[in-house]
């Protein structure tokens, strides 16, 4: 296990690939409540879109600590952990961004779920700990 507080190439391209992450945020009781969510990366720090209101918005504006899990899927032996705090939250970009997010999950050019209702947000992280394992068992994981 590779651990250290900056963005590595192999954990990068984990979070530019089309897997999921689990967002950890800190309930009001102190409790983890943790979403499954698209991710992105720019530069260093870490980009969840949500929408303004949502638990993990509303968690992550009264306590900024979260955590973040990824598993490679090409390879679930192969893994990510980021602690971190949100340094910003933004509406600008957001529309264009969650397009983006739509494009990488879903390859389409546009967001289904755009809504004049839904304000949306972008959540950016700053890393403080980042936890790497390295692919493994590789030799297992097409064995019938």
């Amino acid at each position: 296990m590779v651990k250290n507080e900056e963005i590595s190439e192999p954990v990068a391209n984990i979070i530019k690939q089309r897997n999921f992450a689990f967002l950890a945020t800190l309930s009001k009781d102190g409790s983890p409540q943790v979403t499954p969510t698209w991710i992105d990366i720019d530069d260093t720090t870490i980009l969840v879109n949500t929408a303004e209101g949502r638990i993990k918005q509303m968690n992550a504006s009264r306590d900024p600590r979260v955590s973040i899990s990824l598993v490679d899927q090409k390879n679930p032996y192969s893994m990510v952990t980021i602690k971190g705090r949100v340094i910003e939250q933004t509406n600008y970009g957001a529309d264009e961004h969650i397009d983006k997010l739509a494009k990488k999950y879903l390859n389409v050019d546009k967001y289904p779920g755009h809504s004049s209702s839904i304000k949306r947000i972008i959540l950016k992280i700053k890393p403080e700990k980042v936890f790497y394992l390295p692919p493994r068992y590789e030799q297992y994981l097409n064995r019938k």
